[in-house]
């Protein structure tokens, strides 16, 4: 019986695994029940191949406690010479119903969000991400102070070949 169940277990790791052959790096960090203004998620990536591109994405779990339409994020790619690039990007979370949009049976959502495309990373060094969130109520200027419905945040990248 034992050896039935460990081999049921081990056709079960190669079925996931083979059937996200594009995934390099897929790593989430979890912001607690609301994620706050001020806490920067940072990742530090794995070195990567420089002869090759990659597609980067922004993963983000919510739930039906998530209040707004859009998410707004600020990423910064840290590069190995502490070279900064940021970018402020906006992405759409719910459904014009007001239901959420991403993959999930439960009330618990998962949105992969694009963020660039064909990126190389040639520098010999450690890249960072750093992701945090710029929502704002219409019509204020001071961002919100705990984004309630967002429990983790994550980064993805792909290979393109």
């Amino acid at each position: 019986m034992k050896i039935t169940n460990s081999i049921l277990l081990v056709l079960l790791l190669l079925l996931v695994t083979s059937c996200d052959k594009k995934r390099v790096f897929d790593e989430y960090k979890s912001v607690g029940k609301s994620w706050h203004k001020d806490s920067i998620v940072t990742f530090e990536l794995p070195k990567l191949d420089p002869k090759k591109m990659y597609n980067l994405y922004v993963n983000i779990r919510d739930n039906d406690d998530y209040p707004f339409n859009n998410l707004f994020l600020i990423v910064s790619l840290e590069q190995p010479n502490k070279k900064i690039k940021v970018d402020t990007l906006e992405y759409q979370m719910t459904n014009p119903d007001g239901t959420l949009l991403g993959d999930g049976f439960t009330d618990i959502k998962e949105s992969k969000l694009f963020y660039k495309d064909k990126v190389s990373f040639t520098q010999k060094g450690i890249y960072k991400i750093h992701i945090k969130h710029a929502v704002r109520q219409t019509g204020k200027i001071a961002g919100v102070a705990s984004l309630d419905g967002v429990s983790d945040v994550g980064f993805r990248i792909e290979s393109v070949e």
